[in-house]
Formats: C-alpha cells, structure tokens, sequence
C-alpha cells in the first residue's frame, strides 16, 4: 500500500488532497503543528509534528513514505497575497528555506516523487485575455508569487533520476471545508444575503475534489509521463472562468434568496489558465460551478 505524506494537510486545499489519497486506499500521514481535530479526516490518519522552520530535523517524518505533497504555507491568516504580514523576511524564511529543507529531507530520505503546492500568482500581470501556459515567463509581483517561484526555481535543480519534484500551479480552490470551518465563499454568501454591496470580481476556479484528483494523477503516473514537461515538471491546475454574477445567480437559486445578484464585472481583466499539459494525462475536471455542500 503507498504512504503519502501531507504537509498542510488540515489547511483549505490540503483536506481536498489527503481526502482524496484515503478514498484511493493510501496510507496518509499528515504533517503539521498540532494534532487534526478528531473526526476532521473521514478516515484514521497517521500524524507526525512538523512546522516550516528550516533548522528543524524532517528526516523522521519521511520514514516510509513513497511520496510527499507539500501543501503548507506559512501566512497572515487569511491572506496569501500580502501573507507576510509585517515580518517579509520570516514569511519568505519559512516559505521558501523552510520548504526546501523538507525537500531535501524528503530527497535524502529516499522518497522517489515529491509535488509542490505553487499559484498562478507565480505568473504576475499579463495583457487581459492572455491565456498562461506553463511554459511563459513568470514576473511575480507579490511576496507571495516570488515564494513560490523561487521554490519552483530550486526544485529544477535539485531534480535526479531518483527524485521527481512535480510542480502544480493551482488556481483557486473551492468547495466544502472540513467538520467545523467555512467555505471560502461563506462570507461573500453571508454579505449578500445581508444586502451588503459585492465587489464585482471574475476569476478562476478548480473544485477542491477536481484539484485532489490531478493531485493524485501526478503523484501516480509514471516518470517518463511527466519528464518530457522537465525535469521538475510544471502543470497549471484551473478549471472554470467565473464571475461572481454567476456565483451568486447559482447560490440564489439554490438557496431561494430572492435578492438580484450584483451585475456582472464588464471589462474586468483576468487570464484563463492553460491545462492542455494536465488534460492529456487524462484529467477531466467537472467544467461547471458545484455547490453542493457550500448551500
């Protein structure tokens, strides 16, 4: 049976990931400060102790383990970009040395694949309409974007024959929480039922399940699959382009709010992200909103 580590794994995308490896019969141990709150998994898990501190001995935690998806990121709650808060230096300590500490760890400890939870921050402004494909250039232009990118800058060079770092730049990630937290959109249902004025937004989404699932497709496909992206290849995770027009149409109907959703956000610049390097590994995300769970 394979044993999965998961650093991160009682975080928003790191349940979707450590759910989705249980469902597929592994072995899943997460990795993190404090013990998950009982019944958070929907199945037992293992539990080992491990923060971002560069200086602190991973080497224990990657006992046994086949493969690691790192999930874990150090932020102002609530916030990725702008996560540094007033301490930059620490956020990027933790996020970028204090991940590469685990990836070595991991390296040295014999685990053959290891895939790193990166965004499409990484990416930074391009012209709207612009669709970004894995292989562009990235000019981050947050703190946030400049971590990951220096992570994924770093796992390039530390790739061998024996180590496969696999990189996944998610877009957002929506879905049910675990037993006793919110969904991401519970405070913008919350305003609208309310009456509060919505800031008219478009983006990209991914299903939480639909990230877990492409999660797991490249944690399991073989090497060669993946190599011929690079050595430590790179795969946009994205699936819909939503307006919250739309969102709130949907959570209405649902719901049977009679308030008018706000109008939708006309000129508003986003990029849709490319996902032909995931689809022909044979990824198939939903390709529509879900809500269920969330109403």
């Amino acid at each position: 049976m394979t044993t999965v580590l998961v650093s991160g794994a009682t975080g928003y995308a790191g349940r979707f990931i450590a759910e989705g490896f249980l469902a597929a019969g592994a072995d899943v141990i997460v990795m993190g400060r404090t013990w998950p709150p009982p019944g958070f998994f929907s199945e037992p898990v293992e539990w080992v102790a491990g923060d971002l501190d560069p200086d602190h001995d991973f080497r224990p935690a990657f006992d046994g383990v086949d493969m690691f998806v790192h999930c874990a990121f150090q932020h102002v709650p609530g916030k990725y970009r702008g996560g540094e808060g007033d301490d930059p230096g620490g956020f990027r300590r933790a996020n970028v040395d204090g991940t590469l500490a685990l990836m070595a760890a991991a390296k040295r400890a014999g685990v053959s694949r290891a895939l790193f939870l990166s965004s499409r921050a990484v990416y930074g402004p391009h012209p709207p309409g612009m669709v970004l494909t894995e292989d562009m250039p990235c000019v981050p232009d947050t703190l946030y974007g400049e971590t990951k990118r220096a992570v994924e800058t770093a796992l390039t060079a530390m790739a061998s024959d024996r180590f496969l770092p696999v990189i996944a730049r998610a877009t957002g990630i929506y879905g049910p929480a675990g037993p006793g937290r919110a969904h991401k959109w519970a405070d913008l249902f919350s305003d609208f039922v309310a009456g509060r004025t919505i800031a008219l937004r478009v983006g990209t989404e991914v299903h939480g399940d639909d990230f877990a699932a492409a999660v797991r497709l490249l944690a399991t496909r073989p090497a060669a699959d993946l190599m011929r992206f690079g050595a430590a290849p790179v795969f946009n995770v994205s699936d819909i382009l939503l307006d919250r027009h739309d969102l709130l149409t949907a959570y209405a109907d649902r719901a049977g709010i009679a308030h008018a959703p706000p109008p939708r956000a006309a000129g508003a610049a986003f990029n849709a992200m490319d996902t032909a390097r995931l689809r022909a590994l044979g990824w198939r995300p939903r390709g529509t909103l879900d809500l269920t769970g969330l109403v």
